[in-house]
């Protein structure tokens, strides 16, 4: 007759030894409960380091700045160089002089260096504001003794300054429409002329960095004949 207890002893014996209960075995409950308690350990500080870093490198290489913004498919910002002129919808923010709806404000030195016109006024020293009514004329003079620098708005306008590198005609122009403001840059020696072409009246801010005598030998009147 066979012994009960060894049979009992073979049988334990043989049983096969349990599997260890991996990570995907394991209920999602017991999981987050896992995750939550390493988290809360001071080990997980540099593991949550890491994927912070790792995040915002993503978010920099794959971000891809918007366009800039149009006023009915027009560019926010035009740059005439035969002219050395700026243009901005004077409507539209946020531009480089306009940074909300209240409309725009600018420093005329400062704009024109900002947006890379080279020839303008150092500083304002000397500062004229005025108007040229409908299919009026400033200008069409040359001073040798100054930099400029004009802000132009209210109506559509055209700017014409003296250009050698503007093959046969000797000078750029540019149209500043009645909704933008133009800025100017025109260097010593350089002539130049605001044409208003609106029905409406155009406003100018000139800027130079020494002071302007009228009738003063130092300028040159009437450059262009067909104005």
């Amino acid at each position: 007759m066979a012994n009960p207890r060894r049979a009992i002893a073979l049988h334990v014996q043989t049983q096969p030894p349990p599997l260890p209960i991996s990570a995907a075995a394991l209920p999602p409950h017991s999981l987050a409960s896992s995750l939550l308690h390493f988290l809360k350990r001071p080990a997980s500080f540099p593991f949550l380091l890491s994927l912070f870093v790792l995040l915002t490198w993503l978010s920099l290489r794959f971000h891809r700045p918007s366009p800039p913004p149009s006023l009915g498919g027009r560019p926010a910002v035009v740059h005439d160089p035969q002219a050395n002129l700026v243009r901005f919808p004077a409507e539209l923010h946020p531009t480089p002089i306009a940074r909300d709806g209240r409309g725009w404000l600018l420093d005329p030195v400062a704009a024109a260096r900002d947006a890379g016109l080279p020839g303008g006024a150092f500083s304002c020293l000397s500062l004229h504001v005025g108007q040229v009514q409908p299919g009026g004329l400033r200008g069409n003079h040359r001073h040798h003794t100054c930099n400029e620098t004009f802000v132009i708005w209210g109506a559509k306008t055209k700017f014409r300054l003296e250009n050698a590198g503007v093959k046969d005609k000797g000078y750029g122009e540019a149209i500043i429409a009645a909704d933008e403001v133009g800025i100017v840059a025109s260097t010593r020696s350089t002539a130049h002329a605001l044409i208003n072409m609106d029905v409406r009246p155009t406003f100018f801010i000139g800027c130079q960095d020494t002071p302007i005598y009228p009738n003063s030998s130092n300028t040159d009147y009437k450059v262009w004949k067909d104005l």
